[in-house]
């Protein structure tokens, strides 16, 4: 199954995880950002796999950080979404 077949199948599992989240939490989830280390280390590998010069190793630390960005992602959008409708106290 691709990444693209699998989001509606994620969405539905990570639907109910940002609908139990706290407004403060849902905002602490929408600014969320990698470190500055982590953002470094992030395009070092995406120049390295552009230029097909990743490792195995690299290759397997590159998928697992774009799997995690793409989790992140689609919990940052429902919480957004979440955001949006429910009134501020």
């Amino acid at each position: 199954m691709s990444a693209t077949e699998a989001t509606p199948a994620l969405d539905r599992l990570l639907e109910p995880v940002a609908r139990c989240l706290t407004r403060e939490a849902l905002q602490q989830l929408v600014d969320l950002r990698a470190d500055a280390d982590l953002q470094e280390r992030l395009e070092a590998l995406a120049d390295r796999n552009t230029d097909g010069r990743l490792t195995a190793e690299e290759r397997d630390e590159y998928e697992a950080y774009v799997h995690a960005i793409h989790v992140i992602s689609i919990l940052q959008a429902k919480a957004r979404n979440l955001l949006a409708a429910r009134p501020a106290a």
